[in-house]
């Protein structure tokens, strides 16, 4: 059965990214989004909440504790707070979580004791040019040479690329899967490229990387010799991608809701009026929605169970449902909604970006 109840510790940590996002992260949103700069205070603090160590198995320094419920719930308060922060904050797992899942064994050991200590800039690259763009038809190429690969392919919105220690390129294999190859900063034939102009995340750095020639020696391959879970880790980062814009959304509705009780027009406060009230139930219902989706898709696949519908379909309606929260968040502060200084103008802007979000989060 689902359960629509958080445990006692999931509550605690609830409360805990939210204390976080209230005092910390929402003060500097507005300055962070118009700088492209996070505060380094802010990201270590988000950092020390301990998401990404807390998953790690016990003999890694962590507490083994790797849930898909549990991420969706700490995704969804980051998110609350604001989208950047928390794409930042979550980004080391687009490496760490495909390690957990699908690493050997000498994989593991060497890389995910990275992760116990301080912030690590890692990333992965998995989104490509392209309007069309589909994460099942990879153009990156890998192709077997000798006793290892040659990455060959153009990625973009990779975040973090030109401070990354390592990066996990997903590329398509000579079989035609997919497979994910760790390569290390500065290697030859690895170019990361100016950083992306983007209309929301603008507090995130993300940047085109293009391989050309990138050897990788076959023990760099995730995995080893075994059939990467590409499905499975494209279902999280779907899931995940649910639940941060399910923050977005919620963050949107909550203010419009506010603003509409204090805001007074003809001696009776505008969410009185009937056109108001009715777009603010209809934010309301949309982003419950959207949040139960998320969950079931979490709950699928913490138990095992294959949650590849579920997650697309999360995903998607949640896409749609934060353009529509957040647009009608602008609408509801009328000409106030189109001023910067005012949050909802960026929640839009971010909002809007979920429909090409692809391998930027994952739980």
């Amino acid at each position: 059965m689902v359960s629509f109840t958080p445990t006692e510790e999931q509550q605690m940590l609830i409360e805990t990214i939210h204390r976080y996002a209230e005092a910390q992260v929402r003060p500097i949103a507005h300055e962070a989004d118009e700088t492209g700069e996070i505060p380094a205070g802010v990201l270590r603090a988000g950092w020390e909440i301990g998401l990404i160590p807390a998953a790690l198995p016990e003999a890694y320094g962590g507490l083994g504790e790797h849930e898909a419920l549990t991420g969706v719930l700490a995704a969804e308060e980051l998110a609350w707070g604001d989208l950047a922060v928390a794409l930042k904050v979550l980004a080391p797992a687009l490496f760490a979580y495909p390690v957990l899942m699908a690493g050997t064994a000498a994989q593991q050991a060497e890389l995910l004791p990275l992760f116990a200590g301080d912030y690590i800039p890692v990333t992965a690259a998995l989104a490509e040019p392209g309007l069309f763009f589909d994460p099942r038809a990879l153009a990156t190429t890998a192709t077997a040479q000798g006793d290892g690969y040659i990455l060959n392919g153009l990625k973009r919105n990779v975040p973090l690329a030109a401070e990354a220690q390592k990066l996990l390129i997903y590329a398509r294999e000579d079989s035609g899967t997919v497979g994910a190859y760790i390569v290390d900063a500065g290697a030859d034939g690895l170019t990361i490229g100016e950083r992306e102009k983007l209309m929301g995340i603008r507090a995130l750095p993300t940047y085109p990387v293009t391989l050309s020639g990138v050897r990788v020696d076959a023990a760099r391959r995730l995995g080893g010799e075994a059939p990467l879970p590409y499905e499975a880790i494209l279902n999280r980062q779907q899931v995940a991608l649910a639940a941060l814009a399910v923050g977005v959304a919620r963050a949107a509705f909550e203010y419009a809701r506010d603003y509409a009780k204090g805001r007074v027009q003809f001696g009776a406060p505008i969410a009185t009026k009937q056109a108001i009230a009715f777009m603010l139930a209809e934010m309301a219902i949309e982003v419950d929605a959207a949040r139960l989706m998320a969950w079931e898709a979490a709950w699928k696949l913490d138990q095992g169970q294959d949650a590849t519908r579920e997650a697309y379909l999360a995903s998607r309606y949640a896409a749609d449902t934060v353009v529509f929260v957040a647009d009608s968040a602008v609408q509801t502060l009328g000409g106030y909604g189109f001023i910067r200084e005012y949050p909802v103008e960026r929640w839009l802007r971010d909002g809007r970006g979920f429909a090409m979000f692809c391998g930027l989060a994952i739980v």
